[in-house]
């Protein structure tokens, strides 16, 4: 009856522990959901400012058009009025009035066909509402890929990196959440896990169950690779950094050239901060570009029969040019 009652109670812990992830979930749905439409609602009081405006515009035109002729019409006027009265003084001492009339005329515009046409704001409506859309669409996706990243990084561990895996030539902060080459070899203790030719270095952590996610910055770096591994990676000798071998990596080379286990990788802007997503019963992986929330790759389809590590490589020096570290951020998407 004892462990019945342990049981039971642990239950309840278990029951209380999801409730409370149920909440903050919620929570941060109904943020995002506020975000979401904070920003449409922005748009669109905006498009509709920057409509009034344009219309506002076009009646200034309109109207100086007006007040323009109206001038000409007026001045005209004032001509006619007063050549009409010298006539009419004329008329008095001079018998041939029709000559005076005629003479006195003063040459003036053709008014039959002068009209003001009102401008289209129809047409400005128009406008101004398939740029809302288009303004829609991309701010759509860019909350909704926001949105998911806030998913993802609700997974987030804390992952350190393993000294007893780490290359002779990498130098790893006390912290564990730093690593860069060194110039020099160090002598290390002999150990299986360690990596002895390739500058590589694996998490502390392993996983085999679930969702987890780490985020790496990788700013000022040209060369670098990310990524998880299987337990069973060889360690010793040059290393085939590929699917079939339990590699879910990708990697910067030559500054600019980020590619995959399958070949090039399409980036549209060079992260600063490079998120590393797994789920392990999806069988997935995704690397996300922390800043924009863009996906920049990802494995589906992964053949996980074993624990995962988390996988780091600085890259060479290159002569000082990629000496920056890799660096284990904390993960924060409460903004």
């Amino acid at each position: 009856m004892k462990l019945m009652i342990q049981e039971r109670q642990m239950k309840i812990d278990e029951i209380r522990h999801s409730a409370k992830l149920s909440s903050k979930s919620a929570d941060r749905h109904i943020a995002d959901s506020e975000r979401v439409f904070k920003v449409l609602l922005q748009s669109v009081e905006r498009s509709q400012a920057n409509l009034i405006e344009a219309i506002n515009e076009k009646q200034k035109t309109t109207q100086k058009q007006a007040d323009k002729l109206i001038q000409e019409l007026e001045h005209e006027i004032s001509e006619l009025t007063k050549r009409s009265n010298n006539i009419d003084q004329l008329s008095q001492t001079d018998n041939d009035t029709g000559l005076l009339s005629k003479n006195y005329i003063p040459t003036t515009k053709n008014w039959t066909e002068v009209t003001i046409h009102p401008p289209s704001y129809g047409a400005s409506v128009g406008v101004a509402l398939n740029r809302l859309e288009e303004e829609f669409s991309t701010e759509k996706k860019k909350l909704i890929a926001k949105a998911k990243l806030h998913r993802v990084q609700e997974s987030a561990k804390d992952v350190t990196l393993d000294p007893d895996t780490a290359n002779p030539f990498l130098i790893l902060s006390h912290n564990g959440k730093q690593v860069y080459c060194g110039d020099v070899k160090q002598t290390l203790p002999e150990n299986p896990k360690r990596f002895n030719a390739a500058i590589n270095v694996l998490g502390e952590q392993s996983f085999s169950s679930g969702r987890f996610y780490f985020e790496v910055q990788v700013t000022g770096k040209t060369s670098w690779d990310l990524g998880v591994v299987k337990e069973s990676i060889q360690r010793n000798g040059s290393i085939n950094a590929s699917l079939k071998n339990g590699y879910w990596t990708i990697s910067l080379r030559e500054g600019d050239k980020y590619k995959a286990s399958l070949g090039d990788v399409n980036v549209k802007y060079p992260p600063k901060k490079v998120g590393v997503f797994v789920d392990y019963e999806k069988s997935s992986v995704s690397f996300h570009d922390v800043d924009s929330a863009d996906i920049i790759h990802s494995f589906s389809n992964c053949s996980f029969t074993e624990k995962l590590y988390p996988f780091f490589s600085p890259g060479s020096r290159h002569g000082g040019k990629n000496s920056a570290p890799l660096i284990i951020s904390p993960v924060n998407y409460a903004d």
